[in-house]
């Protein structure tokens, strides 16, 4: 299979082939990943939660990301990969180039930032030196402690109308691709509608163009023993890790996943 590109990603938008991407931290899930179909490796700073045992993912440090992203590149064969940027590595200008570097030098195809419009100019600055920019809407881990929680995003009128302003200004301004989560589903189709760049969701519903899961989550595990509504266990009825992995690739290239019971109502 030929390696996947920001190309092959807009080709699918277009075709209306579903995306499938997997968060990914080493060498081995990676390389499983690859053998599942997953067109997209997250290298996610979920691995602060996941990996690590924090209860955000804010103490993730860019080091942090850069080893795991060394390591995710090392295994795998063909998937694009994309690279969180850590909480306060792109605060300033000099921050966000010198942490994008790193990732990039280790690894990644594309970097992700959480934010809003006021992104739209470290994407622009970052899309002129050659470095592709996934933006992150919606819910967005990094900022919990000002939005109160982990909350569904963009429900009522004014958040929906910011939330639609904020995609349409994140495409203009140079965005590579954007992901939104825990958004309802009606306006994440309505978004990924109106803009030309392909949408990845996570509890943003099925009309996305595509899907991301935890990979810990699609396979059952937590370390807190909650598990989002919009997760799946995909490690029920099947055999292996392997079988669970082209489970969760499957049903999102069928459109099985998400169902109906795995979004949110505005």
């Amino acid at each position: 299979m030929p390696d996947v590109t920001l190309l092959t990603l807009q080709a699918m938008k277009q075709k209306g082939e579903k995306i499938a991407m997997l968060t990914a931290y080493d060498a081995t899930f990676a390389r499983a990943a690859n053998q599942a179909g997953a067109d997209v490796l997250l290298v996610g700073d979920s691995l602060g939660m996941v990996l690590q045992g924090h209860d955000s993912t804010l103490p993730v440090s860019t080091a942090d990301m850069v080893y795991h992203t060394a390591a995710v590149k090392r295994g795998n064969l063909g998937a694009l990969i994309i690279s969180d940027l850590s909480f306060m590595s792109y605060a300033t200008l000099e921050q966000t180039f010198a942490s994008s570097a790193a990732l990039m030098q280790a690894g990644a195809h594309m970097v992700k930032l959480e934010g809003a419009a006021w992104l739209a100019e470290p994407i622009r600055l970052l899309a002129e030196r050659g470095i592709p920019v996934c933006a992150h809407l919606g819910l967005t881990p990094q900022a919990v402690n000002v939005l109160g929680g982990f909350r569904v995003q963009g429900r009522g009128e004014a958040q929906a109308r910011q939330l639609r302003a904020d995609a349409m200004a994140l495409e203009q301004a140079g965005a590579a691709l954007l992901l939104l989560e825990c958004v309802p589903s009606e306006l994440a189709a309505e978004i990924t509608q109106s803009v030309k760049i392909p949408v990845i969701g996570i509890g943003a519903g099925p009309a996305t163009d595509g899907q991301v899961l935890v990979l810990h989550d699609m396979l059952g595990l937590s370390l807190s023993g909650r598990v989002p509504k919009f997760v799946k266990n995909f490690m029920e009825g099947q055999g292996s890790i392997q079988g669970a992995m082209s489970a969760y690739v499957t049903a999102v290239k069928e459109g099985s996943f998400p169902a109906a019971e795995h979004g949110f109502s505005a």
